[in-house]
């Protein structure tokens, strides 16, 4: 067989080397083959080279790969395109197809690498391992050209066979240098006592081996270390915990937390939570709450059972005593308000005292006992009996009088105020007046005067008031409000800031505390104080205002009766001086005279019952002289009268006092009615029925007056007031210093006898009152031999003069229409 196969050879390479008669071109072959192909005779592909000469086939080609991946072990095809001759792209997928036949093959990059090739550049490594202790991945890829995620492939799966080593973080290390490292970790771990984070141990660790190494060291990566490290805490190498991967508490530290807490709790009783974390606990109330179920976390501590009763003793103690207690002072300094409260809610003395009404907690911390709130109690309210009487209360803050209470149709309207008083103090209205006054002769009758002294004890009969202006409007009592009452009745009553400075002058050991402290006790104890001190306060008012009641009626009713008498005689007096209203001057003296005698005497006597009834409503206590028929004020006490009263009332008062003090009877007038109807009264109007009977009882008096007068000078007053009344049916004030033109008006009206007269005693008085004016203690002889002549001529003059005014010597006498 083999013969016959050496024969054929030689036969073909003869037929080969012979020379053939008939030569074809290279077209005529290339054609010749393409129809072999195209008649199948040639049933197989046929791969073109890059000459362009020759052709190859699939098979052929595949076999020429293996060839040169058998011989190199790694081929860049790029590389196979130029050595066999083939364009790139057959190479390529012929490659693949080889690839995927050969399992050992692999097409990476452009390049076949066999397995053979990874072998033995793993025993290059390997040796180069040995020699260096350590390799960086990223430098075999570089050296090899290939990727770091394959050469790490490539090492994991040839490690412990051909290369002796560890790979970790893009590592290569020896066994020897692993264990050098793992023994530096263990012994770093061990080491450690208090808790710490590992990435700073492994920063130390680095630097200590690139120290050692020097230059050639390679920088070791942190997750090997803590591979290291999870190895040796899973061999139970090293003791402790590990949370959140970083966070290591050693178990020395463990231990020592666990002592430290258990014996500060067992000394103490308690432990605060800062104590813990600087321990290094992160949540120390759930540390706590898991190791001690039986004790009870605080806001800022935990605490044993144990101190709940301590406290629970001392505060029993405190409320047995009445007495007080802040239990911060029982609790340790690091308890603060807010835990006290808490420790306090769960005391079962507390619980009780606090049931029954036998303690009270302030401040969160201070537990006071009922004995000593009352016992506080009892001495702020002797303290305030003396240091605050009921007529603080004078100032409430409202905008009309407490008389006026309603301007209504009725009198009721005055007397509102009483009645509230009276509701008040628990009893109905005593007093209801009608609707209609009785109408006649008032009950006193005016006296005339020449002097201003004498004028000034005038009293004026009031008018009918303008309440029936407003028929139709309600005219019942207006009732405060609960709560405008409550306001009112507090008006007066101590201030916290009074309560807050007495508790402390009463209570010594309050000094003592810190300012917060105080502040934290004083202001909840005085505003528990301050509403029993009120009440009581307002009991006393109450009390005092019920003894006053029947005075301060009185006084509305006498106040009523002298302002209807008073105001009456001022709209008679007022009448008369319309007979001046051609002399301006005259008009202004007459003007004046009557405002500083009649209207002042009423502006007084209004202004003082007023300041009476204020002061018995507020509890001020009031003798009963004071309130006398006749009050005589200067104008600095109507002043300070006018604005001590409130609200509108004392605007309205200040403008009577202005109005007295002015020239105007119209001012005054309208001052005084504004005033009487703030106040709640009113004024009667003097109608002609009135008019008549007082000018008649008028006339009565003066007459008696004048017969009975034995003054010189005090008569010529008189009977030239009487003669204006029987003249012209006016009831004249005049004053000094126009008489002389009352008596020269009186001269068409007298026949010249009787004028002649009344010029002669108007001449000799105002003779007389000048000599006395003028003269002195010290005068000679002479002035009193002339006041004495004056006397006589005046004396001898008096009974021509009564018997003028009295009898009938009147020419034309005149009467008012």
């Amino acid at each position: 067989m083999d013969e016959e196969l050496l024969e054929l050879q030689k036969q073909f390479e003869f037929a080969q080397q012979a020379k053939s008669s008939i030569r074809l071109s290279d077209r005529n072959v290339v054609e010749l083959v393409q129809k072999l192909h195209d008649l199948q005779i040639i049933d197989f592909d046929l791969l073109h080279t890059v000459s362009g000469k020759e052709y190859i086939t699939p098979e052929q080609l595949r076999l020429e790969i293996c060839s040169e991946v058998k011989r190199l072990g790694r081929v860049s095809l790029i590389d196979l395109t130029d050595s066999i001759g083939v364009d790139l792209y057959h190479v390529e997928r012929q490659a693949q197809v080889v690839v995927s036949d050969d399992p050992e093959l692999m097409l990476i990059q452009g390049e076949i690498i066999s397995k053979s090739y990874w072998d033995t550049m793993a025993e290059e490594i390997n040796e180069r391992l040995q020699e260096c202790s350590q390799i960086a991945v990223a430098e075999l890829a570089a050296q090899l050209q290939v990727g770091s995620e394959l050469i790490s492939s490539m090492l994991e799966s040839r490690l412990g066979t051909l290369i002796k080593g560890r790979l970790e973080g893009g590592q290569l290390y020896t066994p020897a240098y692993v264990a050098r490292v793992n023994a530096m970790v263990r012994g770093a771990a061990r080491g450690i006592t208090v808790p710490m984070n590992l990435s700073a141990l492994w920063s130390s660790l680095q630097q200590l081996l690139q120290g050692m190494d020097g230059a050639t060291g390679v920088a070791v990566d942190n997750s090997f270390f803590q591979t290291l490290f999870n190895g040796l805490l899973k061999e139970v190498e090293i003791l402790g915990s590990l949370r959140a991967g970083v966070h290591w508490t050693p178990a020395v530290f463990a231990s020592a937390q666990k002592e430290f807490v258990d014996s500060f709790l067992s000394q103490n009783s308690f432990i605060s939570y800062d104590s813990l974390q600087k321990l290094g606990i992160p949540q120390p109330m759930q540390y706590l709450q898991s190791r001690y179920p039986e004790g009870i976390p605080l806001v800022t501590m935990f605490i044993h059972p144990s101190m709940i009763e301590m406290l629970d003793a001392a505060i029993e103690d405190a409320v047995e005593r009445n007495s007080w207690i802040d239990s911060l002072t029982v609790l340790p300094s690091l308890c603060d308000s807010q835990d006290a409260y808490k420790i306090l809610s769960l005391c079962p003395s507390v619980q009780s005292a606090l049931k029954s009404n036998r303690a009270l907690i302030v401040g969160e911390s201070y537990v006071l006992s009922d004995g000593f709130i009352k016992d506080v109690f009892t001495r702020l309210d002797k303290e305030m009996q003396t240091t605050i009487p009921i007529s603080s209360a004078s100032k409430i803050d409202d905008e009309k009088h407490p008389i006026k209470e309603s301007k209504g149709g009725n009198d009721s309207g005055r007397l509102s105020e009483l009645n509230d008083v009276s509701t008040e103090c628990g009893n109905r209205p005593a007093m209801e007046r009608g609707s209609k006054k009785k109408k006649g002769k008032s009950s006193g009758n005016p006296r005339s005067s020449a002097s201003e002294s004498d004028l000034n004890k005038q009293e004026p009969i009031p008018s009918k008031s303008k309440r029936n202006q407003r028929k139709g409007k309600d005219s019942s009592v207006s009732h405060v409000s609960e709560s405008k009452r409550s306001k009112e009745d507090s008006v007066g009553a101590p201030s916290e800031e009074w309560i807050i400075n007495k508790v402390l002058a009463l209570v010594p050991e309050f000094e003592e505390q810190d300012v917060d402290d105080r502040e934290t006790i004083l202001k909840p104890l005085a505003n528990q104080l301050r509403p029993m001190l009120v009440t009581s306060w307002n009991e006393r008012r109450r009390v005092m205002l019920a003894e006053n009641s029947d005075r301060m009626k009185r006084v509305l009713d006498n106040l009523q009766k002298k302002l209807d008498e008073s105001y009456m005689n001022m709209q008679l007096y007022e009448k008369a001086l319309d007979l001046f209203e051609d002399d301006q001057a005259t008009f202004v003296v007459l003007h004046r005279h009557l405002l500083r005698t009649t209207g002042a005497s009423i502006a007084d006597m209004l202004l003082f019952n007023l300041d009476v009834y204020n002061k018995l409503k507020n509890g001020i206590p009031v003798e009963e002289s004071q309130n006398s028929e006749s009050v005589s004020l200067s104008s600095g006490e109507r002043t300070s009268i006018a604005k001590s009263l409130h609200g509108s009332l004392s605007v309205k008062a200040v403008a009577l006092v202005e109005s007295v003090e002015g020239k105007q009877m119209d001012i005054f007038m309208t001052a005084l009615a504004t005033l009487v109807e703030e106040s709640g009264l009113f004024l009667k109007k003097l109608d002609k029925k009135l008019e008549k009977a007082l000018l008649h009882s008028y006339r009565k008096d003066l007459t008696s007056q004048v017969s009975m007068e034995n003054d010189p000078v005090l008569l010529l007053p008189k009977v030239v007031s009487l003669l204006y009344l029987k003249i012209h049916n006016k009831a004249l004030q005049a004053p000094g210093r126009a008489m002389s033109i009352a008596v020269s008006r009186l001269k068409d009206k007298l026949d010249d006898s009787a004028f002649k007269t009344l010029m002669d005693y108007h001449s000799a008085t105002v003779a007389l009152l000048s000599i006395l004016s003028a003269s002195t203690n010290d005068e000679d002889d002479c002035a009193s031999d002339r006041i004495a002549t004056k006397k006589e001529l005046l004396e001898s003059l008096m009974p021509t003069l009564k018997g003028l005014v009295l009898g009938s010597t009147i020419t034309q006498p005149q009467v008012a229409s």
